[in-house]
């Protein structure tokens, strides 16, 4: 399958776990492989040669999304450096588990800095640099975002607020530039292997999402009809609904 070939993609927090799967996705579809990493030298070093093998192309940006205003700049020096842009994947994000209460104004910021203004100045920049070029821009939700809970307060907001952004956005830019939205469950069990049975018990489809229907996903948004904008998919076993 060589849907994107000729087209190049840029993923952030591409060095890991689902960055790494859509980076590899993206590659065998014939994209060329933009991998953005924030303190994952090693593993988006290996990344690349990875996709190298596969007889692919990839590059590498390194940048501290909690910083956003040295982000961007390194950002846009890379945009401005290539040719052929065409999609914008905003997966890199944090995820801790901070109630209410106990949500500091620091915390606050950093899931708003990383989770939501790194995605709204990227999308600026990878707008304004396509133009009127046609182009996609995913951006990586939760299914907390439309069915907020107690827990994971920040970063439930923050992705809520993406999530809005998403529509926002494809009104915004449309008809050039398709903006939709994966709504994300269980993907990949936690590196640290805890909780996974109680991760697992609420979700209606009792398992973990496989890779390769994360990978259809992403494809179906990245290759599917232009018609499709301003949706938000959820990949998550139906745990939305309960």
């Amino acid at each position: 399958m060589d849907n994107l070939h000729g087209k190049r993609v840029i993923i952030t927090g591409a060095a890991r776990r689902l960055g790494r799967q859509f980076a590899l996705t993206c590659a065998k579809a014939g994209a060329s492989v933009v991998i953005h990493h924030g303190h994952s030298a090693e593993e988006a070093r290996q990344l690349a040669g990875e996709i190298k093998e596969l007889g692919g192309s990839a590059e590498i940006i390194q940048a501290d999304l909690s910083n956003p205003s040295e982000a961007i700049t390194a950002f846009e020096r890379q945009l401005e450096a290539e040719s052929g842009w065409y999609a914008l994947i905003n997966n890199a994000a944090i995820f801790e588990p901070v109630k209410f209460a106990d949500t500091s104004l620091a915390v606050w910021n950093r899931h708003m800095d990383i989770n939501l203004t790194m995605p709204f100045l990227l999308s600026q920049s990878f707008a304004r640099k396509l133009g009127k070029q046609p182009g996609r821009i995913i951006n990586i939700v939760d299914w907390r975002a439309l069915r907020p809970g107690k827990d994971h307060f920040a970063y439930t907001i923050s992705k809520s607020a993406l999530a809005a952004m998403t529509q926002s956005l494809a009104v915004i830019l449309a008809p050039h530039i398709q903006v939709n939205a994966l709504a994300l469950g269980a993907i990949l069990p936690p590196s640290d292997g805890g909780n996974e049975d109680k991760i697992i018990e609420p979700v209606p489809a009792g398992r973990w999402a496989k890779l390769e229907e994360l990978n259809e996903a992403m494809l179906f948004l990245l290759t599917g009809p232009e018609y499709i904008t301003g949706e938000i998919i959820h990949l998550d076993g139906g745990r939305h609904l309960v």
